[in-house]
């Protein structure tokens, strides 16, 4: 299937990835291509991912994402973020990235099994109220920006 789902309504699309996933629960191999990489965690058991006709990557969802260096993101709704509290943020080990915007601080993470025990603990000892918190493992999205570079191409 060459990306079957692109300009079908919602409906139709799970219509077309409950068919494919009986026809892979009956026996059948199925190979799917598609940019929509949540599609692909969900139906495929095994991944390639190429680009410019090289391939790049090959494994289970999981074995894919730990792959790459990128851990979880972790969001915090904050409106009183110190410069020197942002300071802290990105010296945490764990950090590859944080962002602050004036209402909400986005952090990219290395893997680790306490990045938003230690990214609370910064952002409190700053004294800064914490609203919506929200923090995402790892996609195969992020696993093909990472392989493939996060530059827009023609």
């Amino acid at each position: 299937f060459d990306e079957p789902t692109v300009a079908v309504d919602p409906p139709s699309r799970n219509s077309i990835l409950e068919g494919i996933q009986r026809l892979h629960q009956a026996g059948a191999t199925v190979i799917y291509t598609s940019h929509y990489m949540e599609e692909v965690e969900q139906i495929c058991d095994r991944i390639l991912i190429m680009d410019h006709g090289r391939h790049l990557a090959l494994g289970t969802a999981d074995e894919l994402k730990n792959m790459i260096d990128t851990g979880e993101r972790i969001n915090i709704e904050t409106l009183d973020l110190t410069d020197a509290a942002l300071t802290d943020v990105r010296a945490l080990p764990c950090v590859i990235e944080a962002v602050y915007d004036g209402k909400e601080l986005n952090i990219r993470c290395r893997r680790g099994e306490h990045n938003l025990t230690d990214v609370l603990d910064a952002v409190k000892r700053s004294g800064a109220n914490i609203g919506h918190l929200t923090s995402r493992p790892p996609t195969l999205n992020d696993v093909f920006l990472e392989l493939t570079g996060k530059a827009l191409r023609d």
